[in-house]
Order: structure tokens, then C-alpha cells, then sequence
């Protein structure tokens, strides 16, 4: 593994780096600017994982899922694309921070224009944008604006690009506002992607949900499982907040 002092992935004086996975996973990331929350290592958690398969992370920020799974499952390969320059330089430093430049790439690219042949993946994923770009206070820093809400990639932007990148029987997970989980299953099936697999996340016993998980494969046979549901921060203690 190279070392963190390279000149090359040095953080800079606005960025920290950060240990997941007891260490074994070093991050950097903005100290203002968009930081990964407790939602990515759900999603990290929740989507299925084969030997072999060749991962696709839309909108990957500074690459904390395709790591974490290149670190914990049997991925053969992951491409993240991002379209905010300073996260995809985050990103690309991040691999090579942690030795897995051979195995993940980055883009730097609009998801809705992927510059990649069709039905390249055997997995798509996606922490999208949760707000709609009508809906609440936009926040006044970019990357956290653009990270949460529908500014440059809506929902039916993100299926059609996830249809696009995979193949038959290829699967894309989502972590989602429950409020629009309704958008989101019916969404998926006009583009031939068929719920397969749902998880709920409850800030406690006594709240409604916030956040649901939602696996679903092209072209795949009617059928869905609920798992048990999440509650707080699963087992995940506290990390930096967003």
C-alpha cells in the first residue's frame, strides 16, 4: 500500500482523512464540503455481492462504498463516476491511498451521459440526491447541494443510466426517502427493473421511517423479499456528520 505522506494523495489544508473498517480503510474528504454519512455503509451492507462482479457507483463522491466492498465482499472491479471535479479528485486519491488503483477507476462524467458501452455491470448502486430540486432550503455549498437534491440528475435519469450500464439479470441497489418509495418502485418498474429486495430504516421504535433500501434486477421475475429493518445507526456507531 502507498504511503498517506505521497505527495500526490496528501490531504490538503480543507480536507481530513478518516479510518473505517478498524483502519483498514483510510478516506479523505472535505472538511466543509459534502462528507459521507451512515447511509453509505447501509448500502455498502445491503447490496448483493457475487464473485466476480464488476460494480458500477453513480454519483460515488470520495468512493466510500465500491472501497468499503472492495475491501469486504469478492468485487472483482468498481468504476465510481462523479461529476463534481474536487469530489472525483477525493475519489481517485482515495484508491490510491488504500492500494486498490488496479481495481477501481474514476470518471469524472455526467451520469446522465456515461461514457461507457451498455450493459458493462453486473451491479449498479447509488447514494442519490434525496429532495427534489422544488422541495426545501437549497444548501449555499455546492457539493452538498448538488449531493442532496435533484439539481443535475433526477430519478428517472438515474434508472434509465442504471438500465443502460446493466446486464440482464445485473442488480441496482439505492438507499431512498421512504416518503418516496412509491416513486421509486413504480419508477423502476417502467424500466424493466423489478423490486427484488427492501430494507427499512427507522430512527427508532417510535418513528416513522426515514430511509429504505431497495435492490432490484433487470428484467428479473416478480417477487420481493422485506428484510428486518434497520433501527438508528444499525451497528454503526456515530461517524462525521454531513
Amino acid at each position: 500500500m502507498k504511503s498517506s505522506r505521497s505527495s500526490d494523495i496528501r490531504p490538503g489544508p480543507d480536507e481530513t482523512i478518516d479510518g473505517l473498517l478498524d483502519g483498514r480503510l483510510q478516506l479523505i474528504q472535505s472538511r466543509e464540503g459534502y462528507r459521507f454519512s451512515v447511509d453509505a455503509l447501509f448500502l455498502a451492507e445491503f447490496v448483493t455481492v457475487k464473485p466476480g462482479d464488476f460494480l458500477v457507483d453513480l454519483g460515488t463522491g470520495c468512493g466510500v462504498i465500491p472501497l468499503i466492498l472492495l475491501l469486504t465482499t469478492p468485487l472483482r472491479q468498481a468504476l465510481g463516476i462523479e461529476i463534481q471535479r474536487d469530489l472525483a479528485c477525493q475519489a481517485s486519491r482515495n484508491t490510491r491511498l488504500n492500494g486498490l488503483s488496479r481495481k477501481m477507476k474514476i470518471l469524472q462524467a455526467d451520469i446522465r451521459h456515461p461514457p461507457l458501452s451498455p450493459r458493462t455491470a453486473d451491479i449498479v448502486i447509488c447514494n442519490p440526491p434525496y429532495r427534489k430540486a422544488d422541495s426545501g432550503r437549497i444548501n449555499p455549498n455546492t457539493s452538498r447541494a448538488v449531493a442532496r437534491h435533484e439539481i443535475l440528475l433526477s430519478l428517472e435519469d438515474l434508472l434509465k443510466t442504471a438500465r443502460y450500464l446493466m446486464r440482464m439479470k445485473g442488480r441496482f441497489a439505492i438507499i431512498f426517502p421512504a416518503e418516496r418509495l412509491t416513486d421509486l418502485l413504480s419508477c423502476s418498474r417502467r424500466f424493466r427493473l423489478e423490486p427484488k429486495r427492501v430494507q427499512v430504516v427507522y430512527p427508532d421504535l417510535h418513528s416513522s421511517s426515514k430511509l429504505v433500501l431497495v435492490e432490484t434486477v433487470l428484467e428479473g421475475n416478480p417477487g420481493l423479499e422485506i428484510l428486518p429493518p434497520i433501527l438508528g445507526q444499525g451497528r454503526y456507531s456515530v461517524i462525521s456528520p454531513t
